[in-house]
């Protein structure tokens, strides 16, 4: 019975008890939740990109 509360609080912040929201356009059908994380994959793609890559010490003697 202890193990019920923490179940209670990790579940708490997303409820999958409705069906999911879809964006149609034409004959391409796509849900909100996978348009946000491939949104996501293609900001952390560009940031991979633009952001400088980290250099290490450089002994110049």
């Amino acid at each position: 019975m202890a193990a019920a509360p923490a179940t209670c609080v990790l579940a708490a912040p997303v409820d999958l008890d409705h069906p999911g929201h879809y964006l149609h356009w034409g004959v391409v059908q796509i849900s909100v939740a996978n348009l946000v994380v491939i949104g996501l994959m293609v900001v952390v793609f560009v940031a991979a990109l633009l952001l400088p890559f980290p250099h290490g010490r450089r002994d110049d003697e």
